[in-house]
This record gives structure tokens, C-alpha cells and sequence, in this order.
């Protein structure tokens, strides 16, 4: 057998089993809620009052600044103000990953035109950086999946063994709970990838059957959860003693 098409099989011991009468548990998706559309746009306000971001609150005016080579450079010229207007028009995003991807191309655009090294150059930069950390942040607090990885601007469907087995390792790290919620998005969205044992309340699940829209939901989860659970233990490291001290007398 071929390496690559090898099976990365896990068994989840003791992991909830989904049922009819189970309360509906929630798992993570790509469908952004109201208030995660709010957050996105205050997101978006606070890079546009940034005094680094002035440059980059309008169009860029390249007749008048001389830049007469700018259209044949920049094909799709974006500004933040040109964001904030399409998330105050209805219907003028569809996801909060279009989103994203118009205002990293603000940066992108500013990179493409300036020399490598150049203020200019590193201003962009260094915004792109804050919003992809910001960005990042919004989607885990609202359970959100992280896009899908591209290749060459083009989506990728293929997840590669050494992203399997990682992500096989990484369950193990998961308390119960956090399992079950990944077996319930399964169950739901690819039943191919589980393999029931309700004797045993045993649950194994193949992930080369799960989807690479799925794979990337679910992976997106299990990193969250494994950096709210590092959080806690440092919050609880830094936490003083309230311990009294004996104090012995001879």
C-alpha cells in the first residue's frame, strides 16, 4: 500500500455517542451570526481610526500624486473606506472571509507597489500582521472555521498525511466534552468518517474519509480549544498562593 493513502484511524473511548434525544451540541461553521457581522465591522472601524492606517482610509489619488504607473501595477485598487461602505450595503459581502480578503488587499496592494523594505512597504506589513492576528481572534470567539488553505490564490483539496496525523494527535489532548462536540459535527456533516460502537460507547473515526471542508472546521476547533485550555493553565500558574503557612513553634 501506497504511504500516502494509508488510513489514519483514531478510536474515541468513551466519547458522547449523538442520539435523537441529546440536546442539540453546538459545533463550529462557516455561518457568521449577527453579532459576529457587528464585531467584523468594528474590527474594521478601529483599523480605519488608526493614525498608521491614514494612508489607507481612501483611494489611492494617483494622478494627482504623479503615480502614473500605478493602474498598470495595482489591477483591483482597494481602500478600508471602500470596505466599511460595502459592510454598510446590503448584500455587499457574503462572508466575513470576503471580507478579510478586501482588506488584505489594501496591504497587498501597497506591498505590490513600493519596494520591499520601504516605509510604505513595512506599514503595510505590519497592518496586515495586527488584522490576521485580529481576524484570527474574531473567528475562534464566534466558533468560526478558518478558511480553507490556498495554493497559488487557488483553494486546495488535498490534506496531506503528515495534516492528518497531526490532527489525530491533537484529540488526544481534547477533554470529553470537546471530542463529542467534534463526533456530533461529524455525525452530521460526514457520517463516512464514523464508525459506531454503542456496546462500548466507543466511537472510531477515519479521517481520510472526512471532507477538506470539514477537516478544516474541526481542526480550527481542536486548535482552539487546546489554546483556551494553555490559557487557563497559565492564568492558574500565575494565580498567587492562598494557601496559609503553617507556622511551627518549639
Amino acid at each position: 500500500t501506497n504511504r500516502h493513502d494509508a488510513a489514519v484511524v483514531v478510536s474515541l473511548f468513551h466519547s458522547p455517542l449523538p442520539s435523537p434525544s441529546s440536546p442539540p451540541v453546538p459545533y463550529i461553521s462557516t455561518m457568521a451570526s449577527d453579532k459576529a457581522w457587528d464585531d467584523m465591522t468594528k474590527l474594521v472601524n478601529k483599523f480605519i481610526q488608526m493614525p498608521d492606517a491614514e494612508p489607507f482610509r481612501v483611494e489611492v489619488d494617483w494622478k494627482n500624486l504623479g503615480l502614473y504607473d500605478y493602474p498598470q501595477i495595482i489591477k483591483a485598487p482597494m481602500d478600508l473606506g471602500k470596505v466599511k461602505k460595502k459592510l454598510q450595503t446590503k448584500g455587499g459581502f457574503s462572508t466575513l472571509y470576503e471580507v478579510a480578503e478586501d482588506v488584505r488587499l489594501v496591504w497587498s496592494n501597497c506591498m505590490a507597489y513600493n519596494a520591499d523594505g520601504s516605509d510604505f512597504y513595512i506599514l503595510a506589513q505590519n497592518l496586515a500582521k495586527k488584522f490576521d492576528d485580529r481576524f484570527s481572534k474574531l473567528l475562534a470567539d464566534h466558533a468560526l472555521a478558518a478558511p480553507s488553505s490556498t495554493v497559488g490564490g487557488a483553494s486546495s483539496d488535498v490534506v496531506s498525511l503528515e495534516e492528518k496525523r497531526s490532527f489525530a494527535k491533537s484529540l488526544y489532548k481534547l477533554t470529553k466534552d470537546e471530542l463529542g462536540k467534534i463526533v456530533v459535527t461529524l455525525d452530521e456533516k460526514c457520517p463516512a468518517a464514523l464508525v459506531k460502537n454503542a456496546t462500548e460507547d466507543e466511537v472510531e473515526l477515519n479521517v481520510d474519509k472526512i471532507s477538506q471542508e470539514v477537516f478544516s472546521e474541526i481542526v480550527s476547533y481542536a486548535k482552539t480549544c487546546q489554546e483556551n485550555s494553555l490559557s487557563k493553565k497559565a492564568k492558574n500558574k500565575n494565580k498567587p498562593s492562598t494557601k496559609k503557612a503553617r507556622v511551627s513553634s518549639s
